[in-house]
């Protein structure tokens, strides 16, 4: 019985979740501190690439662009902690190693949707608003985190209320 609850909490079995979740709280860590070493040149990024862009622009753009930015952080610290959580969690169940390592991970990849603000915010700038929201790349890390990130919770969810997945 001992062995069984030492095997539940074995650290090796999430690690590729918790790197993941962690690189996102440090990602939402290192953009806030940007924000509050130099806000200014953040700012200047985005008016210059208005000013260089003017066609794709209105008048609202410098303020949503700017937010973009913010969204990133807050989204970044957001989901970096709710995924940290919940990969604890998954340390936790009866889940088959490799179900864990592959909740863990997926859960992890859910940090992914806060990058899909940051590239929204390089993006737009030179591009436009519409078109950094239907970019590529931003499309790609919106279907990736979150259907990764569901994915996982499902797994998670799934063993915790109906034992699916549960070692024998």
């Amino acid at each position: 019985m001992i062995t069984q609850g030492v095997e539940m909490l074995r650290i090796d079995l999430i690690r590729i979740g918790l790197a993941f979740s962690m690189l996102t709280l440090i990602f939402g860590i290192v953009m806030g501190i940007v924000f509050g070493i130099n806000e200014d040149s953040v700012k200047d990024f985005i008016s210059n690439g208005i000013i260089s862009h003017p066609e794709v622009h209105d008048e609202d753009s410098n303020d949503k662009i700017w937010r973009y930015a913010q969204r990133s952080h807050f989204h970044a610290t957001g989901i970096g902690a709710f995924t940290l959580a919940l990969i604890i969690l998954v340390s936790m169940t009866r889940m088959k190693a490799i179900l864990k390592r592959l909740s863990s991970a997926l859960i992890g990849l859910g940090g992914l949707y806060s990058l899909s603000w940051f590239s929204m915010f390089l993006l737009a700038p030179s591009i436009g608003r519409e078109a950094a929201h239907s970019a590529l790349l931003t499309v790609l890390l919106v279907y990736v985190g979150t259907g990764a990130l569901l994915l996982g919770l499902a797994l998670l969810i799934s063993n915790l209320f109906f034992k699916v997945g549960n070692e024998v």
